[in-house]
């Protein structure tokens, strides 16, 4: 027996009747008997899947390491994350497959490798010397914990402490143990009774490399000779210690205390330090000890050679300093600095010219890396100035709310947002190159522009240049500065519907050819923006007040008139005509005393100084009705070549014309139906009346909203869509109608408590919103045999209805006659909310809307070009007259779970795809790739799908990633040629490409981490110091921690892991085994190669040492029965 599916029951009621869905089958064949074949040339060879570059700030960082003389500098992130930095443009991102926290990186300094550290006690050694670094080995540790890991320059031994207070030593060639360790009892005095605590510091004496200083968290410090196994010396402090440096003549170290103390200690006195210092401690008379301070978490000590060393700490600021922000002290000679960080510091790393540590360490920079910025701070000016980051890092100034993703733009664009844009740029930073310089670009394969735009909770709106896989700012747009902001809590209006963030975008509508520019804010508030290249004031600015009201037959408004049901359209032809009612303070309450009339927020009654950019053409609100808030905005479009712009939520539609400044359409989403409502609603309360066509208005509470995916309501109305709706069939009324912010809906799934009870999120939800709508110049209506200008509108509840416009003249005659609105009659329906409407030619091509070129709007017209603008029609890429006029254009609907084709003007349904029947489209975009037109599906169970048009063939469909969060649901994007992206997390744009075609580009297109660059020579020893033995001491470390010497280590203390091995170019989900097994044939003989030249270059290396040590004793043998005078 088939189960009984309520997802199913409810796609049956949201559809049309099975009797009519199989007339439209038969109809649909026929029709298709009769279309002309339109030859699709994209096949599923030309699709696969995979990430293509992730950019942005590492999110939640929690280790950080330089490579001094490749210059590439590694972060590691609490999610096992690994981003790798090189010359601005070189980027790389790695995952570590366990997710585990990293708590250390160490580089192999100039040799293309790097030690990660990870919280689940394993070590892996990534290969660098690949586009796509690669886990080599990896080594798990059994018994004890990872705390702090040492390799020295030039060696191959790895120092590995752990919480137990052992020290262990890794090959980091073989990734084996060594059998030598140096247990916690031998390291401390044998009388000490407690223990140690883990290790926190592990490092050799620069000067001689048979000596390991240990740091253990409880204070002591402990100088251990590696040769004869033993202590040389111990130095103890009551203060637990956080972090130790060495003086890089290796006869001095200074250790960072959690009383914010430093002491520097000479290496043969352990018995005191020879000095202490509290850097931020206040010194009190009578010579007693400053207070103590907060922990000094890390300190660095680099000398110069012609000045006083630098000492550089962050943390130990005094308990007093309530509410200060972190700080990095710099410590030079006698002066102090305090560099006031604006996020908690995570780590920090002095960037110094030699990689030598026996050598002066000559620092020039110093990078920290804070909770959610990079700072490189330059040493060598005066005040320390910052380096100007050139990398994308700014993507979460403030909280990302919406995304949008063009490619193939105007390639005029870039250059003139840029132009406008390079005059934001701040001034103060250092006048040197960004150090970290490492690494090379990639080719570039793809030359058309590509931009993306990011909208903010703080109202800012940023635009990107993405083009050829890197990401740039361009241009950033505040449009919170249009409103008043209110300067404390109490002056704050009682009108906003968000708790927090109420400038925060939701919904960004541009034309790339125009540079017409609209958002949706959360406020319920819409603004229309020109591009312009001058400097302009506004005096007054242009402003609208639209009550878009659910009509409900037991609340009257106030002044007791009634929407009517056809709009009447505007006349006024001076756009002032409409700012005087810019600021109704006086109209806040109706006669009964409810709010009424009372915009969200309140628009600037002063001039307002535009700067070159985007700047404000329009502002429209919508306002409270008799006490009930606005509801935010659901769907939203504008096009300059009709100069309207139309926008929807849950009450209705209202279209306004931005030339005129006048409301041409304010419509109950009921009342665009007429009488062709196909469940014969009334425009009533449901509360008050049952429930028409069985729950259907309940149906309408799961379909709807996933428009609005941010509101809270549609989290718990999406999960009552998949458990089931018992609870919402017995009418459970759950209060909901202040919405949360955009940027609140990870941290909390309730719902926030109700402003005004009147009316219920039950009700609220019933109501079908406008979800998607597109400017057109099409056929209307089935008779139709002539295109004009139209607005098609979706729903929530899966219909599509079209509105006629008729345009007046251009030039003047736009600004004097009233542009006309009708209603055609025709309606479409599908299953589930409406997402995306597109429209075909004869030839299976995309029509893009009508658009008017950008032309400036500052500069006064001379008559030719008023002449010129008069003639001026709107650009359109409609067919021709020529060509014939029946069945000349296609329509491509998709819904959240199905996709129509039909065909114009007939109206026949000529293909049809039910996408999902499990899950629900979370975004469909229809796109051109590879000079042919496809639709593509990410859906809310992780699948990502695409369709040929017009048939709607599938060729491909593969799991990518489930919707863990509301996050990627609203801001994922598909674009042309391929490309798409979401925000994987808070602070990351991931970007990923579902073309064959730029997958098998991407490795040439990804940037070279490693470059081969000559190690700098050692510091020169000197004929006093080779003399007498005083310069920096080797020490044959295969000899001690060799097989030989020490011994097997214990097979149970760590396994080994060989990794993948670096196989490059396994590039997603295959889309043919032969293609893939032929992929990963290449890629390992690439490795083969790359790890040959590693292999050959070590072994090389070896035989310049082994040479090195020989002539070293011939040396030694010919002079050493000579005196001093004899040489």
């Amino acid at each position: 027996m088939r189960k009984f599916n309520i997802r199913k029951v409810l796609d049956g009621l949201t559809a049309v009747s099975s009797a009519a869905s199989a007339s439209s089958a038969a109809q649909q064949q026929q029709a298709g008997n009769r279309e002309t074949e339109i030859q699709e040339t994209l096949q599923s060879e030309h699709f696969q899947l995979c990430k293509t570059v992730r950019h942005g700030f590492p999110y939640q960082p929690s280790a950080l390491a330089f490579d001094p003389v490749q210059k590439i500098l590694a972060i590691g992130t609490q999610t096992g994350a690994l981003r790798l930095f090189g010359r601005p443009g070189v980027e790389c991102y790695c995952q570590h497959d366990s997710g585990a926290a990293v708590i250390q990186l160490q580089f192999l300094i100039n040799e293309g490798a790097l030690v990660s550290a990870l919280a689940d006690d394993t070590l892996h050694l990534w290969n660098l010397r690949q586009k796509r670094p690669a886990i080599l080995h990896s080594l798990k540790f059994n018994r004890e914990r990872i705390t702090f890991c040492h390799l020295p320059f030039q060696s191959k031994w790895l120092y590995v402490g752990t919480e137990r207070g052992n020290i262990h030593i890794v090959n980091v060639e073989s990734f084996t143990l060594s059998g030598y360790v140096i247990m916690w009892n031998k390291a401390i005095e044998l009388s000490s009774k407690s223990h140690p605590g883990p290790i926190v510091h592990i490092s050799d004496n620069p000067m001689d490399e048979g000596k390991l200083l240990i740091g253990f968290e409880s204070g002591t410090v402990v100088l251990w000779d590696l040769k004869s196994k033993k202590a040389d010396y111990r130095y103890t402090h009551d203060e637990a210690i956080h972090s130790v440096a060495w003086h890089h003549e290796g006869k001095q170290f200074i250790c960072s205390h959690s009383d914010g103390t430093l002491t520097i200690w000479n290496v043969k006195s352990p018995t005191k330090p020879f000095q202490t210092i509290t850097p931020h401690g206040k010194q009190l008379k009578d010579g007693k000890k400053p207070e103590p301070c907060k922990p000094i978490l890390k300190v660095e000590y680099k000398t110069t050679r012609a000045g006083e060393p630098f000492i550089i700490l962050s943390g130990g600021l005094s308990y007093d300093t309530v509410g200060r922000r972190p700080c990095l002290t710099v410590m030079h000679g006698k002066s102090t600095a305090v560099l006031e960080m604006d996020y908690s510091i995570v780590d920090f790393l002095t960037l110094c010219e030699t990689p030598y540590p026996n050598d002066f360490q000559e620092p020039y920079a110093v990078v920290v890396l804070l909770e959610k910025d990079l700072v490189l701070i330059d040493l060598a000016q005066n005040g320390y100035p910052i380096f100007e980051n050139p990398y994308p890092l700014t993507i979460h100034e403030s909280p990302v709310t919406c995304c949008e993703y063009f490619a193939d733009c105007p390639v005029d664009l870039i250059p003139a947002l840029y132009s406008v844009g390079a005059r934001q740029k701040r001034q103060g930073y250092s006048k040197k190159e960004w150090p970290i310089s490492g690494g090379n670009w990639g080719l570039i394969t793809q030359s058309y522009p590509e931009i993306i735009i990011t909208g903010h909770a703080d109202g800012s709106i940023k635009f990107w240049d993405a083009s050829a896989i890197t990401l740039q700012v361009l241009y950033k747009l505040k449009t919170a500065k249009v409103f008043e902001k209110s300067r404390n809590k109490d002056d704050k209006q009682n009108t906003d519907i968000v708790d927090e963030d109420p400038y925060a975008i939701q919904i960004i509508s541009w034309c790339p050819e125009s540079r017409m520019l609209c958002i949706a804010g959360v406020s319920a508030h819409v603004i229309i923006y020109r591009f312009s290249k001058q400097e302009v004031t506004t005096e007054v600015i242009p402003m609208l007040e639209v009550r878009l009201l659910y009509e409900i037959n037991d609340v009257e408004s106030p002044d007791g008139e009634q929407v009517p049901p056809l709009p009447t359209p505007g006349t006024g032809s001076n756009p002032q005509s409409i700012v005087p009612q810019s600021h109704p303070s006086t109209s806040s309450s109706s006669s009964d005393g409810l709010r009424d009339n009372v915009p969200c927020l309140k628009v600037k009654n002063s001039p307002l100084k535009q700067s070159p950019g985007y700047q404000i053409e329009l502002v429209i609100q919508l306002v409270w009705v008799s006490g009930e808030p606005p509801q935010q905005i659901t769907s939203l479009a504008v096009n300059s070549a009709y100069g309207l712009v139309v926008f929807g939520n849950c009450n209705g539609i209202a279209m306004v014309d931005y030339l005129q400044k006048t409301v041409l359409l304010n419509l109950g989403t009921i009342e665009l139906y007429g009488s062709n409502d196909p469940y014969r609603r009334e425009p009533r309360s449901p509360r008050k009346t049952r429930q028409p066509s069985g729950g259907m208005l309940t149906v309408a509470s799961c379909m709807c909203g996933l428009s609005n995916l941010y509101s809270e309501s549609v989290k718990k109305l999406r999960t009552s869509y998949i458990t089931g709706l018992s609870d919402i069939n017995e009418g459970t009324m759950v209060p909901e109608d202040r919405c949360k912010s955009p940027t609140s809906d990870v941290k909390d799934n309730s719902f926030s408590r109700s402003r005004s009870s009147s009316v219920t999120s039950i009700d609220k939800e019933t109501r079908e919103a406008i979800s998607a709508l597109h400017f057109c110049e099409t056929f209307t209506r089935k008779a139709d045999t002539s295109l004009s200008p139209c607005l098609w509108v979706g729903t929530t509840l899966g219909t599509v209805l079209v509105i006629v416009l008729n345009l007046p003249p251009g030039g003047e005659q736009r600004l004097l006659q009233p542009v006309i609105v009708s209603p055609s009659g025709t309606i479409l329906r599908l299953k589930g909310a409406i997402l995306r409407m597109a429209f075909l030619d004869t030839t299976g091509s995309l029509i893009p809307p009508a658009h008017e070129p950008w032309r400036e709007h500052n500069v006064p017209e001379d008559k030719d070009e008023k002449d010129k603008s008069k003639k001026r029609r709107p650009v359109s890429v409609s067919p021709s007259s020529s060509q014939e006029i029946s069945e000349n254009q296609y329509a491509v609907i998709c819904s959240e779970k199905q996709a129509k084709v039909i065909s114009l003007p007939s109206q026949n349904c000529i293909y049809k795809q039910n996408i999902t029947e499990t899950s629900f489209v979370l975004r469909g975009d229809i796109v051109s790739l590879s000079n042919s037109v496809c639709l593509a599906c990410f859906c809310a169970n992780g699948h990502i799908m695409t369709f040929s048009l017009p048939s709607l063939r599938p060729l491909l469909d593969v799991y990518y990633l489930p919707l863990t969060n509301m996050r990627i649901a609203r801001t994922f994007c598909f674009t042309n040629n391929g490309q798409a992206l979401y925000l994987v997390s808070p602070t990351e744009i991931q970007r990923l490409t579902y073309s064959q075609e730029t997958c098998e580009n991407l490795q040439e297109m990804l940037g070279e981490l490693f470059t081969p660059v000559e190690t700098p020579e050692a510091p020169n020893r000197g004929f006093f110091k080779g003399l007498f033995g005083g310069g920096a001491q080797s020490l044959d470390r295969e000899e001690l921690f060799g097989e030989s010497a020490s011994g097997k280590a214990s097979r149970s203390l760590a396994q080994h892991i060989p990794g993948p091995g670096g196989i490059e170019g396994v590039k997603g989900a295959a889309s043919g085994v032969v293609g893939e097994l032929a992929r990963a044939r290449l890629a390992l003989d690439e490795r083969g190669q790359k790890l040959g030249e590693l292999e050959e270059k070590t072994a090389a290396m070896l035989y310049s040492a082994d040479s090195f040590s020989k002539h070293a004793h011939e040396m030694m043998l010919k002079y050493k029965d000579k005196k001093w005078y004899q040489f």
